[in-house]
């Protein structure tokens, strides 16, 4: 079994007691997100907790001290202990990525990314987040950036859907239709 459906199996049992508990999903979402910025920042933790050398005990003891000195949900603690215990560490990021999902899905909100050929006005950004809102039926976050080579227009993803009215992908397909001719 992969690392990600490993994952996803954790965060959907971490959302499920969430919302079993009516305990705080924002904030389990938020103490998951610290916890992986903390990894990234200390490396060395993150190899400390994974090594073979290391029992099962001391996993245990450093997840619950670090839980104590970052203030971390009653949720979030026991998972970490969970994965401390079994040696499944590893899965936090992408444990943390999937939960994060399914909050999102929960709340109804959908995220896209905005690629445009200039920099978008606010007015412009909310126009198009309304669109966007519209076509999906959800509330939309969006993630915006740059990219000059579209010339002019924007591309959206949403998911595995792509909406592009860029100005090269219009030059694309008037040049193939005049190559079929």
């Amino acid at each position: 079994m992969s690392l990600r459906t490993s994952a996803n199996r954790y965060a959907k049992a971490l959302f499920d007691v969430v919302l079993q508990e009516k305990a705080d999903l924002a904030r389990v979402d938020q103490d998951l997100q610290a916890v992986v910025g903390m990894m990234k920042a200390s490396p060395d933790l993150a190899r400390a907790s994974g090594f073979a050398s290391t029992t099962e005990a001391q996993r245990k003891s450093l997840m619950e001290s670090v839980s104590t000195a970052m203030s971390l949900s009653v949720p979030v603690t026991k998972m970490l202990v969970l994965l401390a215990r079994t040696g499944k560490l590893e899965l936090i990021p992408d444990l943390a990525s999937a939960y994060q999902e399914r909050l999102l899905a929960h709340q109804n909100i959908v995220r896209a990314d905005v690629t445009s050929a200039a920099p978008l006005s606010p007015e412009k950004t909310k126009a198009l987040e309304e669109s966007l809102a519209k076509v999906t039926g959800k509330k939309v976050e969006l993630s915006v950036s740059v990219d000059p080579q579209l010339l002019g227009g924007v591309v959206a993803r949403i998911g595995s859907t792509v909406y592009d009215g860029s100005v090269r992908t219009q030059l694309q397909r008037m040049r193939q239709e005049l190559v079929e001719q």
